[in-house]
């Protein structure tokens, strides 16, 4: 599912709302979300699931084409982590489409 995708869906679940403010929701959660991240934060959604940085140090490497040894700088990874209700209603879906 696409941002713009959950956008249309979400308005069409609330009627209520304008599409314009779902969207503008929407975007302003994902900003919030890359935002604590940003600041070395950690976001959790009870039921959901929660976002955090994993963290990989510097390392050597290898240049492919010209098989150089180069250093790759350290970097932070944005991680996502399932929830246990998430991972439940998943596996649930799963065994009910598979059988």
């Amino acid at each position: 599912m696409t941002r713009s995708e959950l956008i249309a869906a979400l308005a069409a679940r609330f009627p209520q709302l304008p599409a314009g403010e779902v969207d503008t929701a929407v975007r302003v959660v994902l900003a919030e979300i890359a935002a604590a991240l940003a600041r070395g934060g950690r976001v959790e959604v009870r039921g959901f699931g929660s976002f955090s940085l994993h963290y990989r140090p510097p390392r050597k490497g290898r240049n492919p084409k010209t098989g150089e040894t180069v250093e790759v700088p350290a970097k932070a990874i944005p991680y996502f982590r399932a929830g246990k209700e998430l991972r439940e209603r998943v596996d649930a879906a799963a065994k009910g489409a598979s059988g």
